[in-house]
Order: structure tokens, then C-alpha cells, then sequence
């Protein structure tokens, strides 16, 4: 509130109360209610600042036009929540405890900022979304849910979903799929930060994860309690000798498709690793995050096939239909399942129910796999727009990593490079873009060192005629 507002003695002027004047004139019935609410806005937004002295019961009533007992049980109610003060003879004042709130949410989802050409990898295209299929697949489960599953639900997750998640897994990524070893999570993040939870318990101060990789790891274990060992790779996936002599006993991999290098794990070397981890008695984490899109041959089925009690296997749909549904599982090994089960009954007790049983109607029907042969036409489409426009106009530019995946590696000539300034050109240009060297965690570097320059791009997100701009954009502005 202002000093205009304000009498001598402190007391709001007449102007302070103008805001109490819609209560006072509601209806007998929520009078009392809004008079209650009209004050409390009136300290939150600073209109009557802390340290004001208020009018007495009898002086406010006869202004406002009200009864005094409504104005003295207004005055007790908001004492007692700490907006107001008060003392035996010494009136009521404004208490100190209000803050300010805004009057409008911040959104801090991460967003494109906007650029002309956005080639960030990690985004699939939220226009697929199966709008009319998720909503009959809404109606149909709300319709018929019953009423109990409305409670709090199995922590593992709905054992319909758990029995439809299982058969899938196992026909489409060559999973053992035990529907008791399943745990719904929301989204593989969640999952890591339950196993890195249950891995402290047990005395494991530190995971391997690989290098370059996926930069969020860290955070997760870090909150855990957990630190990350970077680990290098080599042409066949985390190579042997870093990871031995690392002393950890718990690897995170993403064998199908590495991020962000886009090789994928030989078999041999899928081999070693569980052959690793039961030397040290410890657990591969196998991230597949897109193994369900390659597109020159059929998906490498899931490591954890190999040996599930060795691999705590993660999957969602946050690449198949959108991350904001926050949905996802773990097939854990039998000795880790306890844990990890009590570890998410404690964290949120469970995944929300109705999310639940729509994917599971959804996976029944067959409109899961229906949207996976459609995200897999799409995003190879645009694979195919990618590679042909980094030819025309980027002669030289060798790609690596399998075809597969939401994103691929471009080496780009030296003639290109430093890095920097490529870096500088094309983001004054409006093309945000990622390089290879921005996912590293120990600054190690193991690309090609022909390359001048070594992006990651992300193209899952654009139809085929913005990629070819976006290629177009960046060239000019490479060139200077």
C-alpha cells in the first residue's frame, strides 16, 4: 500500500478497502468466505504492507456495511493462518509472514529457442502424437475402469499394463519379460535415479557411464548420492580396459544405439560386458531410449535378453509418442526387484492409474505398434532428407554410426573447422546445432580426427523440406 492510503497513525485510508467492497456486498451465504479471501489478497499483493495497523472490528464493519462478528471472525481466521497479528489491547496489524505471489506461472520447460533451423538432437516430432487414438483409448478405459483401481495403485504399476508391457518387450526387443520384474517408472529418468538410490544402500559410490554420453546421467546418480566415472569407447562400444581398471561396478550403456555416436554394440562386446559385470558381481543399466527405430535392417534385440539378472533393462515413449506423458519401465534382475520396488513406493507410490491403464488399452489394440511403424516411416524419411542435403551441400561430410535412432553424426572437412568459429557462424546465423565434443565428460577425444568439424544433429523433430533449409542455412552461414 502507498502512503496516500495511509492514515497519520498508520491505519489504511478509505482507497485500502475499496478491494474489501465486492465481499462485503456477496451474498449472506459467502460473505464471510470472501471477506476472508478479499483480506488475505489484500496482504499478499502489498496493498496493505506489513506492520499496518487495521481498523478495529467495529470501525471496519460499520464502514464496510457488515455485521462486526463478521469482521472479528475474519480477523481471528487470517491471525491464525500468519497474516495478521494481534495483542490484547493493541489492535490487529498486517503480519510480516505474507510474501508476494505472482500472478503468473513461469514456464521452465526446456523449449526451442526459436532458432530458423533447430537441429538439437533428443526430440521426436510431438505432431505424431495419435491425438484421436490416445482420446478413444481415454474414453474407452475411463468408461470401463473399476472403481477400486482408482486407489492407490501396485507400485510396480498396473498389473494389466505390467502383462501388456511384458509380451511386448519380449516380441519386439527380445526381452525376458517377467510381468512381477516389471516396474512402471515415469520416464528412464526416474528409473535411474531409483537404481542409483539402491545402489548407494548397497555401498556403490560410483557408476561407469559412457563417454561421450547422455549429460543428465551425472545429475541423476549425483542426487542419488552417486558419482559418474567417465568411460571412453571405442568401435564396438565401452571399451574393456578403462572400464576394468575403473573399479566401478555398475555401467550405464546404451548398446542398440550409442548416444551420441550412433555405433552399436558388437556382440562380442555385449558378451564381454555381462561377462564384466558377473566378475565384479555388479549390474549393466541398459538405456534403450530408441531401440525400436533402425532402418536398414531389423532392431538388435535388448542385451538384457542375454542375462537378466546381470542388466537393470530402461525403455518410455518419450522418442515413440512424447515425453511430457512422463512414461516409462524397468525390467529389473530378480535380486535388485525388492529394492527398486520399495525404493518407488517411498518416492511417489506408484504411477498415476489412468495413465496407466490407457497405454496398456493402447499396447492391446496393437495402436502401439501402429505408432511405431509410423514414427519409423517418418523419422526414416527424414534420415534419408538429412544425408542427401549434407551432400549437396557439404561435399566431403562423412557420417558414422548405424542407420537408426533420431539423430546421426556428421564429420564435416577441415575446411570447416575450428569448431569455434563453425560454432559462432551458424548460431548468429539462428541454427542451433550441437557438436560431438559437447557431450563429452571427461574432454576426452575419441572421433575422428580428420573431421574439422563434429556435429550431432537431430532430425526427427522436422519434416523433410525445413531439413533441407536448415542443411542450406547452415552451409551459407558456414561459409562466411
Amino acid at each position: 500500500m502507498t502512503s496516500s492510503e495511509a492514515n497519520q497513525d498508520g491505519r489504511p485510508g478509505s482507497a485500502a478497502w475499496e478491494l474489501l467492497l465486492p465481499a462485503a456486498t456477496a451474498p449472506a451465504r459467502a460473505r464471510g468466505r470472501s471477506l476472508r479471501a478479499a483480506l488475505r489478497e489484500a496482504v499478499r499483493s502489498g496493498r496493505l504492507a506489513p506492520g499496518t495497523r487495521l481498523p478495529s472490528s467495529r470501525d471496519l464493519a460499520a464502514d464496510l456495511g457488515v455485521s462486526r462478528g463478521l469482521v472479528t471472525e475474519a480477523y481471528e481466521q487470517l491471525t491464525a493462518e500468519g497474516y495478521l497479528r494481534s495483542g490484547r489491547g493493541a489492535g490487529t496489524w498486517v503480519g510480516g509472514a505474507a510474501r508476494a505471489a505472482r500472478t503468473r506461472a513461469r514456464d521452465l520447460a526446456p523449449r526451442s529457442p526459436g532458432s530458423r533451423a533447430d537441429f538439437v538432437p533428443g526430440t521426436p516430432d510431438l505432431a505424431l502424437f495419435p491425438r484421436a487414438a490416445w482420446a478413444a483409448a481415454h474414453r474407452s478405459v475411463l468408461a470401463a475402469l473399476p472403481h477400486q483401481d482408482l486407489g492407490y495403485p501396485d507400485p510396480r504399476g498396473l498389473p494389466r499394463l505390467r502383462t501388456a508391457l511384458a509380451e511386448l518387450l519380449a516380441r519386439r526387443r527380445g526381452a525376458v519379460a517377467d510381468p512381477e520384474r516389471l516396474v512402471v517408472v515415469s520416464g528412464v529418468a526416474q528409473g535411474a535415479a531409483l537404481l542409483g538410490a539402491v545402489l548407494h544402500a548397497r555401498g556403490i559410490r560410483a557408476v561407469g557411464v559412457e563417454d561421450p554420453g547422455s549429460p543428465q546421467h551425472s545429475a541423476l546418480y549425483a542426487a542419488a548420492g552417486v558419482g559418474t566415472v567417465a568411460l571412453p569407447l571405442d568401435a564396438r562400444g565401452p571399451a574393456l580396459g578403462p572400464l576394468y581398471r575403473s573399479g566401478v561396478r555398475a555401467v550405464v550403456t546404451t548398446p542398440a544405439h550409442q548416444f551420441p555416436t550412433g555405433i552399436a554394440c558388437t556382440a562380442r562386446r555385449r558378451a564381454e560386458l555381462l561377462d564384466w559385470a558377473r566378475s565384479v558381481d555388479g549390474y549393466v543399466f541398459e538405456d534403450d531410449y530408441d531401440g525400436d527405430f533402425r532402418y536398414d535392417r531389423a532392431p538388435v534385440g535388448a542385451m538384457q535378453g542375454l542375462d537378466p539378472e546381470r542388466v537393470v533393462y530402461a525403455g518410455s515413449v518419450s522418442k515413440s509418442l512424447a515425453p511430457g506423458l512422463r512414461l516409462g519401465w524397468l525390467l529389473v534382475p530378480d535380486a535388485l526387484a525388492d529394492e527398486i520396488v520399495a525404493r518407488k513406493r517411498t518416492t511417489d507410490l506408484g504411477h498415476p492409474t489412468l495413465d496407466q491403464a490407457v497405454f496398456a488399452h493402447f499396447v492391446e489394440r496393437g495402436d502401439y505398434d501402429r505408432q511405431l511403424r509410423r514414427c519409423q516411416r517418418a523419422y526414416r524419411e527424414r534420415r534419408d532428407a538429412l544425408v542427401t542435403a549434407l551432400a549437396e551441400h557439404f561435399p566431403g561430410a562423412r557420417l558414422s554410426g548405424i542407420a537408426a535412432g533420431l539423430h546421426l553424426i556428421a564429420g564435416l572437412p577441415a575446411r570447416y573447422g575450428p569448431e569455434e568459429r563453425f560454432l559462432a557462424r551458424v548460431t548468429a546465423a539462428g541454427i542451433a546445432v550441437r557438436t560431438l565434443a559437447s557431450y563429452t565428460h571427461a574432454g576426452a577425444d575419441g572421433a575422428d580426427d580428420v573431421a574439422g568439424v563434429r556435429l550431432v544433429l537431430g532430425y526427427a523433430h522436422m519434416p523433410p523440406a525445413r531439413i533441407r533449409a536448415g542443411v542450406a542455412l547452415m552451409a551459407e552461414a558456414a561459409a562466411g
